[in-house]
């Protein structure tokens, strides 16, 4: 029975010493001089421009946070935004830096950072507008409308919340899709109110819905806050690049790559204004 026990220790101790390794630090991070990190290829949060560097808001801060935690390089992958989780926690990058929004099902797979950014809702359509929409909610009230929305957003989960049919949603893979989804296969294209605003620039058949209605749920108006995910077992470098992030957000310099994509005054403090804890809690 001794022998038993003291085998069974041994056992744990080695998993445990497994576990251990597994978890990628800073100083590991710091040692290889680069960190691999994945965003969706979606303006203005995350994208790769045509000379093969990453921009966009997730990808502007994390490399300077990273740049303050001493770690110079980032090499970025690019993925569609459904496989960002799936990748991550298949350990093919050690962050995801896309603004994902922060919300509890989400939370339970990853591990956030404090919010980096703040966001609301908004509708592709045609050009003209010809089924006068003016948010999710009326695309409910007629079953024959069809909305895009790209696999893995939440935004299906906010059209379905206003009463939108599985039937009525067109799934897509990337953002890029949307706008011949829209002339072609779909009614509209739901996604954030930036997504929405950078698409309606560069397609002449297209234009966003103004004035348009964030959709309420349980009681609220519908706001996304997007934040860094770490993988679990990567907390400590997670908590590392979180306290400089949060000392990054009270700088000229972030502000000023926020505002440079569109982000408002507004919208910036409203994301300063909410903490992960209460995200990942619903609240």
């Amino acid at each position: 029975m001794k022998k038993t026990i003291l085998s069974s220790v041994a056992a744990l101790a080695l998993v445990a010493g497994i576990g251990a390794a597994q978890a990628l630090t800073l100083d590991e991070v710091k040692s290889n001089g680069y960190v691999q990190a994945a965003t969706a290829n979606e303006v203005p949060y995350g994208y790769m421009k045509e000379d093969g560097s990453a921009a966009g808001i997730g990808p502007d801060v994390a490399i300077a946070v990273f740049k303050k935690l001493g770690v110079n390089e980032v090499n970025w992958t690019v993925t569609p935004f459904g496989t960002l989780i799936p990748g991550l926690k298949a350990r093919r990058f050690a962050l995801a830096a896309a603004e994902q929004n922060i919300s509890p099902e989400r939370c339970k797979q990853v591990s956030f950072t404090e919010p980096n950014s703040s966001y609301g809702e908004g509708l592709l359509v045609k050009k003209g507008n010809p089924k006068k929409l003016t948010t999710y909610a009326d695309i409910a009230k007629d079953p024959s409308l069809k909305v895009a929305v790209v696999s893995g957003a939440n935004n299906i989960d906010f059209l379905r919340a206003v009463g939108v049919k599985d039937n009525q949603i067109v799934v897509i893979q990337a953002n890029a899709d949307a706008l011949a989804t829209v002339q072609n296969r779909a009614d509209a294209y739901a996604a954030t109110e930036l997504t929405v605003s950078k698409l309606a620039e560069g397609g002449a058949n297209v234009e966003q819905v103004k004035p348009f209605t964030d959709p309420v749920v349980n009681g609220k108006p519908v706001r996304n806050y997007g934040g860094f995910a770490f993988r679990p077992e990567d907390q400590a470098l997670r908590d590392a690049y979180n306290a400089a992030l949060v000392e990054f957000r009270k700088t000229d310099e972030y502000k000023k790559i926020l505002t440079s994509y569109g982000l408002s005054e507004e919208s910036i403090k409203a994301a300063m204004a909410k903490n992960v804890a209460d995200l990942c809690a619903g609240r």
